[in-house]
């Protein structure tokens, strides 16, 4: 039986035939891969004695914080860190 181009039915014909795309990577559903990836950050933090705050901030404020960031080149939450350091080393 000869094999033809189009013919796409018969599966195991093309079993070997590479297909055009990005080939999967990683076996789990990109749901379970975000939940195992923030497991993951979680202990790494706990690991490096890092605790997590949260905190609500205008929208003003948060725009501030990010191009104050931007401008130092640091990341959102290093600056905050930062400010919040200074801020202590003053009270005491």
């Amino acid at each position: 039986m000869a094999k033809s181009e189009l013919d796409r039915t018969t599966l195991d014909l093309f079993e070997y035939e590479r297909r055009p795309g990005r080939p999967k990577t990683n076996p789990l559903p990109r749901e379970l891969q975000l939940k195992v990836n923030k497991r993951n950050q979680l202990k790494r933090d706990k690991a490096r004695g890092l605790k997590r705050v949260e905190f609500k901030v205008s929208s003003e404020l948060y725009q501030a914080l990010n191009d104050m960031a931007d401008a130092q080149n640091i990341s959102r939450s290093a600056l905050i860190e930062t400010i919040l350091q200074e801020r202590l080393a003053i009270d005491t």
